[in-house]
């Protein structure tokens, strides 16, 4: 039996999502890759807020929130009240967090490469599937497509279960 899209997908985010976290220990780093979205937007804007991550790094509020409260636990980002609305959370990067840059960005650019590399076996670049099925899911979501094909199921459904005229009425 073919494994699912969500199985395979897990699959081949534990396949890469390993190999990178071990290179992060192998260079010396106690790092998670769940990191590196929000190390990314905190380079380009700082201080940012969890919104401004979000958008920056192209994850969900609630995965940023989440990855930022590990972040903080660990000591490479500090979350502050913003100056006007206190309930705004402004992030930095804490020294602890600047003082890993140069090697993440070590850590960044061998990753890149390994990609370009895995893109270049491939018939098609992963790297432009992935980016063609998020467009496409963005255009129309899972849930909607999940939607249409159980309508189409039971409308097919109730055709089978239609009484067939077999016999023309002479």
């Amino acid at each position: 039996m073919k494994p699912g899209l969500g199985t395979q997908l897990r699959h081949l985010i534990e396949l890469l999502d390993g190999a990178v976290a071990r290179a992060y220990v192998e260079a010396g780093l106690s790092y998670r890759p769940r990191y590196t979205p929000v190390m990314r937007a905190l380079i380009r804007l700082e201080p940012s807020s969890i919104g401004q991550i979000a958008e920056l790094a192209g994850i969900t509020q609630p995965a940023a929130t989440q990855t930022i409260a590990l972040m903080s636990k660990e000591g490479l980002v500090s979350v502050q009240p913003g100056p006007v609305d206190g309930r705004q959370r402004l992030i930095r990067l804490t020294e602890q967090g600047r003082v890993l840059l140069p090697k993440l960005q070590a850590c960044w650019q061998a990753n890149g490469a390994a990609a370009a590399a895995l893109d270049a076996e491939l018939a098609s670049p992963l790297s432009e599937a992935l980016g063609n099925a998020i467009a496409a899911l963005e255009a129309k979501p899972f849930g909607a497509r999940i939607a249409e094909a159980r309508a189409r199921l039971a409308a097919s459904e109730r055709a089978d279960r239609q009484p067939q005229d077999s016999f023309k009425k002479m």
